[in-house]
C-alpha cells in the first residue's frame, strides 16, 4: 500500500525532467504512494524526495532501508504513511499506474495535507515535478510564483 509499481521504462521516462540530478550509477529499485524513487549504487541507498526535489543519501544497503522502512519514523519519513492511509481512509485508492500528488506542490507553498491531494499518472506526476522543481530550485526564498502553464498554454 506504500509502494507502486511501475516498469523501468516508465520510471525511466519520468526521470527524464530530472537531468539536473547526476544518477550515474544508481539504479531505480523502488517507488513509493507518492512517487519518489529508492536508487541502489555502490556506495549506498538514495532517496529522490519529489518534495525537497533532492537526491540524498539514506543507508548503505537495501537490508538496512528495510529495516528503516519498519520503523514508524521511516514510514512517516519516507512513505508519507499518516497521507496514504487518511487517503485510503476517505476513497482515494491508487489504480494501477497511479500515484499520490499534491494539487499545489509543497515547492509552490502546497501545504502536505489531504485536501491537497489528487491521483496521478506515475509517470507524468514524477516528470512534472522534475521540472518544476528544476526551474524554482535556485530562487531566492520568498519568490513569488504568479502562475504555472503546461505545455504551450
Amino acid at each position: 500500500m506504500f509502494l507502486i509499481h511501475p516498469s523501468k521504462e516508465e520510471i525511466n521516462d519520468g526521470l527524464e525532467a530530472w537531468g539536473w540530478l547526476d544518477f550515474s550509477g544508481k539504479e531505480p529499485f523502488a517507488v513509493t504512494a507518492f512517487g519518489d524513487v529508492f536508487f541502489d549504487a555502490n556506495d549506498g541507498v538514495y532517496f529522490l524526495d519529489k518534495v525537497s526535489g533532492e537526491l540524498e543519501p539514506v543507508c548503505d544497503t537495501k537490508k538496512q532501508l528495510e529495516e528503516i522502512l519498519n520503523s514508524a519514523d521511516g514510514q512517516d519519513h519516507f512513505l508519507m504513511s499518516e497521507l496514504v492511509l487518511l487517503a485510503r481512509e476517505h476513497g482515494l485508492i491508487l489504480g494501477y499506474g497511479e500515484c499520490y500528488e499534491f494539487k499545489i506542490l509543497p515547492m509552490l507553498n502546497g501545504e502536505m495535507v489531504f485536501d491537497n491531494l489528487q491521483k496521478m499518472d506515475f509517470k507524468v506526476s514524477l516528470h512534472i515535478a522534475g521540472q518544476i522543481i528544476g526551474q524554482v530550485k535556485d530562487f531566492p526564498e520568498g519568490t513569488q510564483i504568479e502562475e504555472v502553464k503546461l505545455g504551450n498554454s
